[in-house]
């Protein structure tokens, strides 16, 4: 009998520890699971105040600052290992063709581009009485390394304007064209 309770007191003792540990992991999962897409998209600050000639609702908002911040980090990923087809999930139209163009050249030269991201500072203008459309003017901050071969031969920060034409698609937003102006 005292086999018995000895053994219902050490496998509940090991049963809570288990439990314990298991919580404590689950917990720990979730916090860097919670982190990394945030510190692995680049900061995206949406102001549309004054757009015409319709608002914007707050989940279109929300959608376009999220698929914004994606398809730079995408732009990022496919500029520094030279890989265009990082760009088919958020670029389409003239502004996927030209960076896949862009990408082929770097390819054919050896060279690759590495961005790291200070945020951008997005204002839109437009967005259109269908829906079909919006464009923004953004303000990126950004790091540009030029890599031969894995080796930096030029890095600067720059401020960068760009103008954006986003659409709609089934289930989120493109960057159709992303055109920087010249200040």
């Amino acid at each position: 009998m005292k086999w018995t309770l000895d053994f219902w007191g050490n496998a509940r003792r090991h049963a809570i520890l288990t439990v314990s540990i298991l919580i404590a992991m689950v917990i720990s999962l979730a916090q860097l699971f919670h982190a990394l897409p945030a510190d692995s998209l680049p900061q995206v600050k949406l102001n549309a105040d004054g757009i015409a000639p319709r608002p914007i609702e707050e989940l279109t908002g929300h959608n376009v600052t999220r698929a914004y911040a994606y398809a730079w980090r995408d732009l990022a990923a496919a500029s520094e290992s030279n890989r265009a087809d990082l760009l088919n999930d958020y670029f389409t139209g003239f502004a996927k063709d030209n960076l896949a163009e862009r990408i082929a050249d770097q390819r054919r030269t050896g060279v690759s581009i590495r961005y790291i991201d200070h945020g951008h500072n997005v204002k839109a203008f437009f967005y259109s009485p269908d829906g079909g459309e919006m464009q923004l003017l953004d303000n990126a901050q950004l790091e540009i390394a030029i890599l031969d071969g894995g080796k930096v031969v030029h890095q600067e920060t720059v401020a960068q304007t760009y103008l954006v034409l986003m659409t709609p698609g089934a289930d989120r937003w493109y960057v159709r064209s992303l055109d920087p102006v010249n200040k």
